[in-house]
């Protein structure tokens, strides 16, 4: 039996070369329809670290701020209600010269404090980049053990070496170099060598954390970048004004906004110093001056509502320079 004929084919018909080609009608971009659950899910995974933080942090600072407007000290602690007195507090703290000499004190304490340890942190960093094995271990070990040691074990130990009558510090002075006025000297009587003293203390607990940022930073570097600018002839200052420290800057900045908050919230090494015999008035920062307060709950949260908006206005430098680099 045979199979049958297959229909006939026509041929298509030839293509004019001269006729234009037909535009392609265009493909819809296909759409995907993103569900309100699917936008919602990475906020839903912040909310494990927001709400200690609204706990911990947000709770607080509201409760300061609603002190601040009101009437609050020890009475207000055994069931008196507290009055509402509006602005009083702040005017009561803004038209006090000696408010405004602790002010202008605690900012340029932070500010020379903050450049110390910033200058002092680059220079061990780089150095640490530089120098041998050995050398780098013992300095980082020294950095460490600065670091960790308890800031009153630390203080405890600076208390003697400043010790007016037993300190390493008046014998090597008094003794060695010739200088017999500092036999006995006090270094916290005055003013002048308080924050002397207390800037040594501070800027030697704060540098490690500087070292430590700018080392690991500066390890980050491209070693080809550097080498090839040292085969164009560029000095060591060249290469790390030009070449390193233009990559390493928004560490750096993050360091110097931290240090700037830490120096102008300094307390511990203030007040142990002050106990230890310091003129409590003419050395009070705003930490310390805050604590001060602490009997009249109202003025110290006024104070220390002053002292937040202080730092916005220092930090706001830096966190619009970090800004405007994420950007670039």
């Amino acid at each position: 039996m045979s199979a049958p004929p297959l229909p006939p084919q026509t041929a298509a018909p030839p293509r004019d070369p001269a006729a234009p080609d037909r535009p392609t009608a265009p493909s819809r971009p296909v759409t995907r329809r993103v569900s309100w659950r699917s936008r919602l899910n990475p906020y839903l995974l912040l909310v494990p670290a927001l709400v200690p933080i609204a706990i911990g942090l947000g709770y607080p600072l509201v409760r300061q701020f609603v002190l601040s407007f009101q009437e609050y000290g020890l009475a207000q602690q055994f069931g008196r209600p507290a009055e509402w007195v509006g602005l009083r507090n702040y005017t009561e703290l803004l038209t006090d010269p000696y408010v405004w000499g602790v002010i202008g004190r605690s900012v340029a304490f932070c500010l020379v404090n903050a450049g110390l340890t910033m200058a002092v942190g680059i220079g061990l960093a780089v150095l640490m980049s530089r120098v041998g094995r050995a050398a780098r271990v013992t300095l980082q070990v020294g950095m460490l053990l600065a670091w960790g040691t308890p800031v009153l074990a630390t203080l405890t130990v600076w208390q003697w070496l400043f010790d007016s009558q037993y300190g390493v510090v008046n014998w090597v002075l008094a003794g060695p170099l010739g200088m017999a006025e500092f036999r006995g000297h006090s270094w916290i009587i005055e003013p002048a060598s308080f924050y002397l003293v207390a800037t040594v203390i501070v800027v030697w607990m704060s540098v490690p954390f500087v070292v430590f940022t700018t080392y690991a930073a500066l390890l980050q570097v491209p070693a080809e970048c550097v080498e090839a600018a040292q085969l164009d002839g560029a000095s060591a200052w060249q290469r790390f004004r030009h070449l390193s420290l233009p990559l390493v800057r928004p560490v750096l900045l993050i360091a110097a906004l931290l240090q700037v908050i830490w120096d102008l919230r300094v307390f511990t090494q203030i007040h142990v110093l002050q106990r230890a015999g310091a003129p409590t008035r003419e050395t009070h920062l705003l930490g310390t001056f805050v604590y001060s307060l602490s009997r009249e709950f109202s003025m110290a949260g006024a104070m220390a509502t002053v002292m937040l908006v202080i730092t916005l206005c220092l930090t706001g430098f830096y966190i619009r320079r970090m800004l405007r680099e994420e950007e670039l």
